[in-house]
């Protein structure tokens, strides 16, 4: 039972991602896998459900990736990193980003844990950017709540760089995760205190 249900959530991620959400129904993914809706059915009654279960394979995805990083050892490149590596993870579930309002809006359930993720992230931001400045690659803050709102800009960059990706690239794949996080990892340089632009330099030369 176990391949089977792991077979219908991987037929699904393959046909979210090629012809979007709005295309894909579980008729759609019996149809692919070559097995009868009922015997879908007997695994998934609803579509919500299989969406639901991608969504959390994701997310253990990114805490497996978020883990690896402790916050007393993290510097500029673990960091970009860490975000490059998320950034492949989004990418391979990209229907989610594209999606992402329509999701949001039909499913409670992850609503409800995304809203929760975002505070425990934002928590770990915090953490991460005050280690950042206590050794100086970071400067202090001057405006209030500068460093709340630029884990809100990687927050929604990250979140729809894949949706500015589909309407302006000739077509999505793999390569545009380096451009992408180029562009991210940027809105941090203006924080930067001369030893950390000299780290960021110094990263950017090395790739």
């Amino acid at each position: 039972m176990g391949n089977t249900k792991e077979l219908i959530l991987s037929t699904a991620l393959e046909l979210f991602n090629t012809d979007g959400l709005s295309k894909v129904t579980l008729r759609t993914i019996a149809n692919k896998m070559g097995i009868s809706q009922g015997n879908l059915n007997y695994h998934y009654k609803k579509r919500e459900t299989i969406i639901e279960s991608l969504y959390f394979q994701l997310v253990s995805r990114m805490d497996d990736n978020m883990s690896r990083n402790d916050a007393k050892t993290i510097g500029l490149p673990s960091l970009f990193s860490m975000s490059f590596v998320m950034m492949e993870s989004f990418f391979e579930y990209r229907f989610f980003m594209l999606d992402f309002v329509q999701i949001m809006r039909e499913s409670s359930k992850i609503k409800t844990h995304y809203l929760q993720l975002t505070k425990l992230r934002e928590e770990q931001f915090a953490m991460l950017f005050s280690f950042l400045v206590k050794n100086e690659v970071l400067r202090e803050e001057v405006l209030p709540n500068e460093y709340l709102f630029l884990f809100k800009r990687f927050q929604i960059l990250g979140d729809f760089w894949i949706s500015s990706a589909e309407v302006t690239k000739p077509k999505l794949n793999k390569k545009i995760i380096k451009e992408y996080s180029e562009i991210i990892n940027q809105a941090i340089y203006p924080y930067l205190t001369d030893k950390g632009k000299k780290e960021y330099s110094e990263l950017m030369i090395g790739e």
